[in-house]
C-alpha cells in the first residue's frame, strides 16, 4: 500500500468500521434512559433525573469536555499534552483578570488566549526541542499554579472581594430558557415512570442554559468536522499516525503539530475560563484535577469527539449527584451495579473473561452495599464521582487505539 493510500483510504475505512450505526446508538441511549428511570422509580431517587441534577451535570461536564477536546487536538497530531491542567489554570486566571472589569466574554477570550500561550510553550518544548512530552506537561502543571497565585496576590489582593488566593466576583454568563419550561416542571413533579424523567432531563437542558454551554457544544461539533471532514484535518491526523509518510507527501509536520498543540491549549484555557465563570470568580486550586479527568474522558472516548463528550457527561452527572446530597448518592450504587453488570456481559461476549469477572464482583459488592445501608457515609460522598467514573470507564475501555505516533519525537528526514 502506498503512502498516499495510507493517508486517505485507511483512516476512512477505519472510521466506518469502528463507528456504531445511528440506529444502534439510539437503541443504547433509550435502554440506558429506561434503566435510569427504573432505578429512580424503585429507589425513589428523585435526584437521579431531576432537572436540577441535569443542569448541574451539564455545567460540570463543560470544563472537562473542553479539556479533553484540547487533549484530542494535540494527540491526534502526535503530541501528548499532560499539561492540560496547567493550561486550564491559566484560563481561569485570565478569565478573572479581564472578566472582572470588562465582562464575561472578554474574560472568556483572554482565558482562551492564555491557555493558547501555555500550548505554545508546550509546543516549543516538545516539537522544536524534543523534550519528553510528559516532562514538559508536568512542568507546565507545576509552574502554572505558582504563577497564577503570584499574579493573584499582585493583582487582586487590594480590591473588594479579592484576596491573595481569589479574584473579585465575576458577572453571570447570559443564559436562555425555552417557553416549555413551566409545563415540563409540572410533568416532572408528577414522578411518572419515564415520562416525568424525560421531562426532568428536557427541563434541565432547556432552563437557564448558559450560552457558554452552547458555545462548548458548537466547539466540539466544529472540531469533529474540521478533524474528520476537511483536508486540513486529514493532514493534521496524519502527523499523529505516520509523520514521515506525511512528510513524504509534502505536509509540513512541524506546522501542523504547532497548530494542534496551540489549539489544544486554547481549548483547555476555554474550559478553565468556563469554570471560573460558573464559580463567579478565580480561586486557587479550583480546577481540582479536571484537566486529568479530561484526559481520562479522551481515552475512554477512543480519541474521538463524540465519545469524549459522553465520558465528560458521565463524570459531570456523577459530580452533580454528589453535590445534591448524600442521600442522592445512595441510589447511584444500584445504578453503578447495573452498569457494571452490562459491562461484564459485553466483556464476556468479547472474550475478556477476567475483566468480566472483576466487573461482576464489583457489581455484587455495590448491590450488597446498597441493600445494607440507607445512605453513603459523608466522608465518601465527595469521592463518588471519581470512583464511579474510574470503574465504569476503566472496565469498559478495553478496545482502544491511540494515534500510532502519539508521544514520539519527530525530526524531519530522520525516520529510523
Amino acid at each position: 500500500m502506498s503512502a498516499a493510500t495510507a493517508l486517505t483510504a485507511t483512516p476512512e475505512a477505519r472510521r466506518r468500521a469502528s463507528r456504531l450505526s445511528p440506529a444502534l446508538l439510539i437503541v443504547f441511549a433509550l435502554g440506558a434512559f429506561l434503566v435510569l428511570s427504573a432505578v429512580r422509580t424503585l429507589t425513589d431517587g428523585y435526584d437521579l433525573t431531576s432537572s436540577g441534577t441535569v443542569a448541574a451535570g451539564l455545567a460540570a461536564a463543560v470544563p472537562i469536555g473542553l479539556a479533553g477536546l484540547g487533549g484530542l487536538w494535540a494527540e491526534r497530531a502526535g503530541v501528548v499534552n499532560i499539561g492540560l491542567e496547567g493550561m486550564m489554570i491559566l484560563g481561569t486566571w485570565g478569565c478573572a483578570y479581564l472578566g472582572w472589569n470588562h465582562g464575561v466574554w472578554a474574560g472568556l477570550l483572554f482565558g482562551t488566549l492564555l491557555g493558547a500561550v501555555g500550548g505554545l510553550v508546550h509546543a516549543v518544548a516538545t516539537v522544536t526541542f524534543g523534550v519528553d512530552h510528559i516532562i514538559s506537561g508536568v512542568a507546565i502543571n507545576i509552574i502554572a499554579p505558582g504563577l497564577t497565585l503570584y499574579l493573584t496576590k499582585v493583582t487582586f489582593a487590594n480590591y473588594p472581594g479579592g484576596g491573595q488566593k481569589q479574584s473579585p466576583p465575576l458577572g453571570d454568563a447570559p443564559s436562555i430558557t425555552l417557553p416549555s419550561s413551566d409545563w415540563l416542571r409540572t410533568v416532572e413533579d408528577n414522578r411518572w415512570f419515564a415520562v416525568s424523567d424525560l421531562a426532568g432531563v428536557l427541563r434541565g437542558l432547556t432552563t437557564g442554559l448558559s450560552l457558554i454551554t452552547v458555545l462548548a457544544v458548537l466547539v466540539v461539533a466544529a472540531s469533529a468536522w474540521i478533524l474528520w471532514r476537511t483536508a486540513f484535518g486529514l493532514r493534521l491526523r496524519s502527523c499523529g499516525e505516520a509523520p514521515y509518510a506525511a512528510e513524504s507527501l509534502g505536509v509540513n509536520v512541524y506546522k501542523y503539530k504547532y497548530i494542534a498543540v496551540i489549539v489544544s491549549g486554547a481549548m483547555a484555557g476555554l474550559g478553565g475560563a468556563a469554570l471560573a465563570i460558573s464559580a463567579h470568580q478565580f480561586r486557587e486550586g479550583q480546577t481540582g484535577g479536571r484537566g486529568f479527568i479530561g484526559l481520562a474522558a479522551l481515552i475512554f472516548g477512543n480519541w474521538r469527539p463524540g465519545a469524549l463528550a459522553g465520558g465528560a457527561g458521565l463524570f459531570g452527572y456523577t459530580d452533580a449527584i454528589q453535590l445534591r446530597s448524600s442521600a442522592a448518592v445512595h441510589p447511584l450504587l444500584l445504578l453503578m451495579a447495573i452498569a457494571l453488570a452490562l459491562v461484564a456481559l459485553w466483556q464476556w461476549r468479547s472474550g475478556q473473561r477476567a475483566i468480566a469477572a472483576v466487573a461482576v464482583v464489583i457489581a455484587a459488592l455495590a448491590v450488597l452495599w446498597y441493600l445494607d445501608t440507607e445512605q453513603v457515609p459523608e466522608e465518601l460522598v465527595g469521592a463518588t464521582p471519581y470512583v464511579v467514573t474510574i470503574l465504569v470507564l476503566g472496565l469498559a475501555s478495553q478496545r482502544l487505539r491511540m494515534p500510532k505516533a502519539d508521544g514520539k519525537v519527530y525530526r524531519k528526514g530522520e525516520e529510523s
